[in-house]
This record gives structure tokens, C-alpha cells and sequence, in this order.
């Protein structure tokens, strides 16, 4: 009876403790392919390949395919609709994130000797201070299915640079003409610029940059999403479906 009572108790224990981290491994049906809501957007996962601040694919992305809750696809596609009447569409950096590459970035963060992407992404602070300083978290809202990363590119869509990162990598707060060849309208900066010049209201910028942020920024807080101050591209709905719960099932 004893034994049975310790089993119990060690059940209860980790049950709680699942629990209460609130992070699921399963899709739930509410979470769309965005392209299948709004086909004609422009879904470029840097997670998926190596352009990014880690330099690889990062863990949980199988296949490039951004997933969002239906509600906040359904309020994007109305952001896309306003912008489609200038000649001018969304292009998706990230959607939902699993916990798992969340996990990834922190234990990268920890790894002090890899600086491979230093130069292009977080040039002007030593890795050691990326968690400190709050541009790696344990915890993304990304990983609750109702956040975005965006951007605005031009219609017909300009050519881009394709990436390598075994190439000269370039700063990315310098001007557009000598970052990363984004096809993106100048924003300022490139993506996960982990600089003060990516802060969404900057008083360095210059007058078409301010005026780019202000157009991504109020068309989307229209339809109902608030902008993260810190990061220009980064937006969350407020009404989000699931505001505690973290998920973690591949993309696939």
C-alpha cells in the first residue's frame, strides 16, 4: 500500500510539473500553414536554413512552413489585403518557434568559443551578455503560435542576395547599400540585428526608415497585433488564443 501511495505521489509530482511549464508537443487544430490562408505571401524562414545569428538550421525546423494560430493568420490576411492595393506584400522571418530551438539559442548563448556570426548579427556586444542583456530568452512569445516576424517587400518583388555564410558577413545596422541585400523596403537595419538601431522607434534612423517602421507598425496594429519596442519586425496579437501555453511540435 505504501509503495503504491509513493507511485502515486511521484505521478502527481510530475504531472504538476508538466503542467506547469504549459508546453505542448502536439499541433493543435487551430494552427494553420499560413500560405493556405494567404497564399500570395512571401514566407522566408531564417530558422530554417543558415542565415541567421546561430549560423545553421535550428532545432524543431523540418520543413519551411510557418505555422500561426488561425486567429492570428486570419487578422495577418487582412494586413496583406491593405497592402496588396500599393503594390506591396508581408514577408514572414519567423512564425511559431518550438520550445526545442528556443533551447537551441540558449545553449548557444552559453557556447562562448562559437562566433561565427558575430560580425552581421550582434557586432558591437560580446556574446556573453546576449542573455544579460535580454536578446536570448528561455521563453519566446513565438512559441505560443501568435507571433510574428515580418516585414514589407515591394510588388513586383526585387531580386535578392543569396546568402553564404562563408562569405564576408556585413554589419547589420550599416545602410542598406552595404548590409545583407534584403529585398525588404529599408527598415534600418537587417533582421535579428541585435543593435539599438533595431529598437522600433529610433531617433537615428533616417526619414524613409521611420516612415517604413510607422507603416509596418500601424497597419498592423489595425487589425489587432502590438509591436515588441525592442525589435521593429516583431508582432504578437493581443488577443492571442493561447497567452500561457508554450508548444513545442516540429514544424514538419
Amino acid at each position: 500500500m505504501k509503495f503504491f501511495l509513493k507511485i502515486l505521489f511521484l505521478v502527481f509530482i510530475l504531472f504538476s510539473f508538466n503542467y506547469s511549464q504549459n508546453i505542448i508537443d502536439k499541433r493543435p487544430y487551430d494552427f494553420v500553414n499560413v500560405k493556405e490562408v494567404i497564399p500570395d505571401i512571401i514566407v522566408e524562414l531564417r530558422y530554417y536554413g543558415d542565415h541567421n545569428f546561430i549560423g545553421k538550421r535550428i532545432d524543431g525546423y523540418e520543413k519551411e512552413i510557418c505555422y500561426l494560430t488561425k486567429a492570428a493568420a486570419e487578422s495577418l490576411a487582412k494586413v496583406q489585403e491593405e497592402l496588396r492595393k500599393f503594390n506591396l506584400t508581408l514577408k514572414i522571418y519567423d512564425g511559431y518557434r518550438p520550445q526545442r530551438a528556443v533551447n537551441h539559442f540558449v545553449r548557444w548563448a552559453k557556447d562562448l568559443s562559437d562566433t561565427l556570426t558575430k560580425k552581421e548579427f550582434y557586432p558591437t556586444i560580446d556574446k556573453k551578455d546576449l542573455i544579460k542583456d535580454g536578446y536570448i530568452a528561455e521563453k519566446s512569445s513565438h512559441s505560443r503560435g501568435s507571433t510574428v516576424d515580418l516585414t514589407i517587400v515591394p510588388i513586383p518583388v526585387p531580386e535578392q542576395d543569396s546568402f553564404n555564410i562563408k562569405s564576408e558577413l556585413c554589419e547589420c545596422f550599416l545602410p542598406i547599400n552595404r548590409r545583407f541585400k534584403d529585398n525588404s523596403i529599408d527598415m534600418g537595419s537587417g533582421y535579428d540585428c541585435f543593435h539599438p538601431i533595431s529598437h522600433t522607434i529610433n531617433n537615428n534612423l533616417e526619414l524613409n526608415q521611420r516612415i517604413n517602421r510607422l507603416l509596418l507598425k500601424t497597419i498592423m496594429e489595425k487589425y489587432g497585433f502590438k509591436n515588441y519596442p525592442l525589435e521593429w519586425w516583431h508582432f504578437t496579437l493581443i488577443n492571442e488564443p493561447y497567452p500561457n501555453t508554450y508548444f513545442d511540435f516540429v514544424i514538419e
